[in-house]
């Protein structure tokens, strides 16, 4: 459809685009929420609506000092003078204010209901009362001195500051977030101490680096920032990032030998209420079957009691599942997104955001000087022509006495201006005394030397600097971390992302005695047994114990066969101890021909010395042979002909190795000269003409070397001078010392 051109528009109507209009009417609501309400001011850290809360409540004198009000009064004077939306909204703002859980130095003190943690909203406005805290006071310190432009309200019928040039930080202090059109801010809390040191060090160097003094965000909850130091580093200095943050949980023994999880900080934002509710949906869910129960038990102090279902669970198996299944760890969000100076929005490093604010610092210094050098100049004035009166009083008198219109004859006769005269004729008649005129001489040169110092600080910015710093020191002793407001409550403490929970710790943990027959079949019997006692139990007709030995429900068992492929089961899984057990092929896939050379408990942290037949061998990580599926891991590759002969555990203070082939000949060399291997063949560790290996060892040199003298004494021997021994890995060696096993087994 197009319009006439011949015929006017109706008045207040335009003929454009329909997608133009819209979005210029777009752009303008999206700047207005961007400027007007959702991005704080890099300056003072407020948005407008926490602005003019703070600025409504000191015009109603409601200082630290005075009693409190109706939050419905603030309200009330917030919307109708000031900021014209909801009331709720307003309220909600005010209520945020006053939450010692949500703001690290809260800005309003309130007496009533003004929610908790556990996330219960607050009364109603009519029932709840406040005021200001000092730390609001300090926010706007200056306001009567010329500090900050003030502008017209919406109706044009009051003033109001257009941002506050109070010297506590409070942008960093308390953080800030929200959502506007097309970008969001997210700033948590710090520690307003270590920022005022920071900004101390931007006063005489600029270029200082801010996170020698800020170690990390300070949370009123507390809880641990377990981020590294280079991942905080990143974050801070791009102004986008976040931060892990944990509870506080310690381990609580209890009389008897058990022991529970106590939790006394939660992380930052996370409602107690729903946190508890979630973890005891993962018990009933059974997500989490180590964990017994949950209880909260809070009252002034917060205290969680989380219960393993039983004291043998692993108390970090626990924690770390609750830091991946819960919300005692969550990632609190950086994006340092603010309006600086001119009112446009940008990202700011922690350096600049600092640096931004200590330049309006300078600038709030400079006008409160220049209007108290105003102020003294009017002074100065007035206690001049005071002087003048007392110098010359008798013809002042005379004058007001004879004279109609004195003003302009003392104006005209001591040379006054009209203010000087126009003070003099309201003085009372009982400041004309000697002892008014000694004050006002000691005045004016009080006066004169504040003038002259004040000129000069307005002349140099090295005693501007100076000031700054004094100024500061002043701040630190209220908020410094000596102080109870001021004390740091977030811990920063490094630590490794969460594990995926491990199977053995959804296990309960019970000590079991392991026993493998010469046949194959093993059994786990409950407890630890007498492991001589396993020569006397059941076995089946011509079969005898081949392994025994100690292990836990928790444990992975290491099996390994002749042709170099270990296994893994899990002690769990193991059959019972009644009866002869279960042959082990069943469990895994064990060829029919091979034998079974090794079986003991995997421990993640050990190595094990292999050795095959033909005197190849090599070190392995425990943790590069353990096997998840029935078909294992081919570890050892034996040589046509050879086979897995040796697998031995190798302690970590071993420093040599010796071995002996089927010839009786002992070789003894350093460990260093055995390759570490995931898998292979490995090196030559002896070398023989007839025959093979018949067994090799790992031990401490300082320790010598020991085998059992045989018989019934149980003694053993102990050769410590071995240098007969010595030699290079690869080499024949020589018989074994007088009384070493005739089996050729250390």
């Amino acid at each position: 459809m197009t319009l006439d051109t011949e015929t006017p528009d109706p008045a207040g109507q335009s003929d454009v685009p329909f997608d133009t209009a819209l979005s210029e009417r777009y752009l303008v609501y999206a700047m207005s929420t961007i400027t007007a309400r959702s991005l704080p001011d890099v300056r003072d850290g407020l948005k407008p609506v926490h602005r003019r809360l703070l600025w409504a409540m000191r015009l109603l004198r409601l200082d630290p000092a005075s009693g409190y009000k109706k939050c419905a009064r603030v309200v009330g004077d917030v919307i109708g003078k000031y900021h014209p939306h909801g009331d709720q909204s307003v309220y909600d703002a005010m209520v945020r204010l006053a939450q010692t859980f949500a703001l690290r130095y809260p800005l309003v003190d309130g007496q009533g209901n003004f929610g908790n943690i556990d996330g219960d909203n607050a009364a109603a406005y009519r029932y709840t009362e406040a005021r200001l805290t000092q730390v609001a006071i300090d926010l706007m310190d200056g306001l009567d001195e010329n500090a900050t432009d003030f502008r017209l309200t919406y109706n044009g019928e009051e003033e109001e500051p257009e941002l506050f040039p109070g010297l506590f930080p409070n942008l960093l202090a308390n953080g800030a977030a929200g959502i506007a059109v097309g970008m969001a801010t997210s700033i948590p809390p710090h520690n307003a101490a270590e920022l005022i040191n920071a900004a101390v060090a931007l006063i005489d160097q600029p270029q200082a680096d801010v996170l020698d003094y800020v170690s990390g965000p300070d949370f009123p909850t507390g809880g641990v920032v377990v981020d590294s130091p280079a991942a905080i580093r990143e974050s801070y200095v791009t102004g986008r990032g976040s931060f892990r943050v944990r509870a506080k949980i310690e381990k609580v023994t209890e009389k008897g030998g058990g022991w529970h999880l106590l939790v006394t900080e939660i992380p930052y934002g996370v409602q107690k209420g729903k946190l508890i509710e979630a973890i005891a949906e993962l018990i009933n869910d059974k997500k989490l079957p180590i964990l017994g129960d949950v209880r909260d038990e809070s009252a002034d102090d917060l205290r969680i009691i989380l219960e393993p279902r039983s004291r043998t669970v692993s108390a970090e198996d626990l924690m770390n599942s609750l830091y991946r299944l819960s919300d005692l760890e969550i990632r609190v969000p950086l994006n340092l997104n603010v309006l600086d100076a001119l009112h446009t929005p940008r990202v700011m490093s922690l350096h600049e955001a600092l640096t931004q604010w200590l330049a309006h610092q300078f600038i709030v210094l400079q006008r409160k000087s220049q209007h108290r050098l105003d102020k003294i100049g009017d002074r100065l004035e007035i206690v001049a022509g005071y002087i003048t009166a007392f110098l010359n009083l008798d013809r002042v008198i005379e004058i007001i006495r004879t004279e109609d219109e004195p003003k302009p004859i003392m104006m005209a006769e001591f040379e006054l201006t009209d203010r000087q005269a126009e003070a003099i004729l309201n003085m009372r008649l009982r400041s004309l005394r000697r002892l008014e005129e000694m004050e006002l001489r000691k005045e004016q040169a009080a006066l004169e030397k504040e003038k002259g110092e004040l000129e000069l600080l307005l002349s140099s910015d090295a005693r501007q600097r100076t000031r700054m710093k004094r100024d500061l020191g002043k701040l630190l002793v209220r908020y410094g971390q000596d102080t109870p407001l001021g004390a740091r409550r977030t811990a920063i403490t490094e630590a490794g992302p969460t594990r995926e929970i491990p199977l053995e710790a959804m296990i309960e943990r019970e000590p079991i005695t392991v026993i493998l027959s010469q046949r194959g079949w093993i059994r786990a019997m409950k407890g630890h047994v007498e492991l001589a006692s396993a020569e006397t139990l059941k076995f089946k007709e011509g079969d005898g114990p081949l392994y025994a030995f100690h292990a836990q429900t928790t444990d992975k068992i290491l099996l390994a066969a002749d042709n170099g492929r270990f296994y893994t089961l899990g002690g769990d899984k193991l059959p019972g101890g009644r009866g002869f057990g279960e042959p082990v092929r069943l469990m895994i896939d064990l060829e029919g021909e091979r034998t079974i050379v090794a079986l003991m408990p995997a421990v993640a942290s050990q190595k094990l010395l292999l050795a095959a037949s033909d005197g190849r061998g090599f070190i392995v990580n425990v943790s590069d042979v353990i096997a998840e599926t029935r078909k294992g891991k081919q570890v050892v590759t034996p040589r046509a002909g050879a086979r897995l002969k040796i697998v031995r555990r190798v302690g970590t203070e071993d420093d040599t190795i010796a071995a002996i082939g089927d010839n009786r000949k002992m070789l003894v060399f350093p460990i260093t000269e055995v390759a570490e291997l995931a898998r292979g063949q490995g090196v030559q560790l002896q070398r023989y003409r007839d025959g093979g290996l018949s067994d090799a060892i790992s031990f401490r040199m300082a320790d010598g070397l020991s085998w059992a003298m045989g018989g019934e004494s149980g003694r053993t021997r102990t050769e410590t001078d071995l240098s007969p021994w010595r030699a290079a890995r690869g080499a024949a060696g020589r018989m074994p010392p007088t009384g070493f096993p005739r089996d050729n087994r250390f």
